[in-house]
């Protein structure tokens, strides 16, 4: 059997890689597991707002109750609500139905843990041999041993209510542009802000199942930019479909991302000496951040692209903020996962605390060209042992000399090889890029 489990859960088009039997069998298996140390146990699930979330959080309800689970059903909340519920709860765990930032066709499955934390390898690895298995050789519950469904109508209240414990800043006087993707976010986001006192403008708001993350969101920025200079706003934020990332547009309509929220959010903890010195990115982001953080003396560590490899490296070193360029920022002290809106929340107190325009906190981090490009490949494995793909790496690595670098990567959820150089010259980054682009093209397309 293929392996389910990629760097974010199972993820594919819904119906066709992700079925409802596979979803049956998911609840079946981690029931199994997760009953084995109690008596009766619980599991909390939500989902985003595609149309094929109802029928994925159905199969996956009922493996879980025939297991004899009882399900929690949030209904559509953001992926880190899920994480905070499950710890907060007492449940075995939580499981969330998204395919983030993917086109409205895909969906996936993520398991956290009763701590709020995405599953172990070693369990997952589990999940996947009582599936290959057969999970139909697993004991079934009968009679009251059976799971039961629960509405879990006051999730989103209770996660709301826990952010606005965290960050208690009155957004009074302050408007706000907000993206919702169609997506999680599309009813919590807006609802916290003006809660908090913010003016909200708020777009891509009316999800249908088919419209998330189309032409808006995190990944697709643009008509949010249009709309902060149009509405004369201090600010956009940009939620992607399951709300655990964030991207921001400045009052002059520039996009921020996840380097300069880390920079801007990094600086400003440093400065209260609540960062501990420390900061953890990954391999993506961008030199001028590690340069902003030399300059105040805080260490910065590398990872691997992932959330789940930079909250490893957060938990190794006792970090306290770290993140990605893509807007998974992730607040260890507060949340056990990236999360939007709690960054959103983070961001704007720092805008208010310091009185200073969101263009000038983000002019803290000199941004350098960066050229990326995805390729679509028929298959990734053996990349990194092509003799003609490599060549082309080191050729580009050779005109960059010592002012910049060229990084190639496969993604972790989707059939792509990922090309990024950077460094000072974006027409040259261009050239890099768009060669080594075309030799992987020619050997994997």
């Amino acid at each position: 059997m293929a392996k389910l489990f990629g760097t974010d859960g199972i993820r594919g088009l819904a119906n066709d890689d992700l079925t409802p039997e596979l979803a049956f069998q998911l609840g079946r298996a981690a029931g199994y597991i997760f009953k084995q140390d109690s008596e009766r146990t619980s599991v909390v699930i939500g989902r985003d707002t595609r149309l094929s979330g109802p029928m994925l959080e159905g199969a996956l309800a009922a493996g879980f109750c025939s297991a004899g689970i009882d399900v929690y059903q949030a209904g559509v909340i953001p992926t880190p609500a899920v994480a905070y519920l499950a710890r907060t709860l007492g449940t075995k765990a939580g499981a969330v139905i998204s395919a983030s930032h993917n086109p409205a066709p895909d969906n996936g499955i993520k398991f956290f843990n009763a701590q709020g934390f995405k599953l172990a390898d070693e369990l997952e690895e589990r999940i996947e041999n009582l599936i290959a298995a057969g999970v139909e050789k697993l004991p079934r519950a009968t009679g009251s041993d059976l799971g039961q469904i629960i509405s879990f109508v006051e999730a989103e209240d209770l996660y709301i209510k826990y952010l606005k414990s965290i960050v208690k800043t009155d957004l009074q006087g302050m408007k706000i542009v907000l993206d919702c993707a169609n997506g999680a976010a599309y009813h919590v986001a807006p609802r916290i802000l003006q809660e908090l006192g913010a003016q909200v403008i708020s777009l891509f708001d009316m999800p249908d199942g088919l419209n998330i993350n189309h032409n808006c969101g995190s990944t697709h920025p643009e008509e949010l930019q249009k709309a902060v200079l149009r509405f004369g706003a201090h600010l956009g934020l940009a939620h992607d479909g399951d709300a655990d990332r964030l991207i921001v547009v400045d009052e002059q309509g520039q996009l921020v991302n996840g380097d300069q929220i880390l920079v801007i959010c990094g600086l400003y903890f440093q400065e209260k000496q609540r960062l501990q010195d420390k900061i953890v990115v990954t391999v993506m982001s961008n030199l001028g951040l590690k340069q902003a953080f030399e300059k105040a003396k805080v260490k910065v560590y590398e990872t691997k692209v992932g959330d789940r490899f930079v909250l490893e490296k957060m938990q190794e070193t006792q970090a306290v903020l770290g993140g990605e360029q893509s807007g998974h920022i992730i607040f260890l002290e507060d949340s056990t996962t990236g999360d939007g809106v709690l960054t959103a929340l983070k961001l704007l107190e720092v805008l208010k605390e310091t009185g200073q325009p969101l263009s000038a906190l983000a002019s803290q981090m000199k941004v350098l060209p960066q050229v990326l490009v995805n390729v679509r490949v028929k298959d990734k494995t053996g990349w990194d042992e092509n003799p003609q793909i490599l060549s082309a790496i080191e050729e580009g690595e050779k005109l960059l000399t010592d002012t910049g670098r060229v990084l190639v990567r496969p993604s972790g959820t989707e059939p792509l090889i990922r090309v990024m150089a950077e460094g000072e010259d974006e027409e040259q980054l261009k050239e890099i890029v768009g060669q080594i682009a075309h030799v992987i093209q020619g050997e994997l397309g």
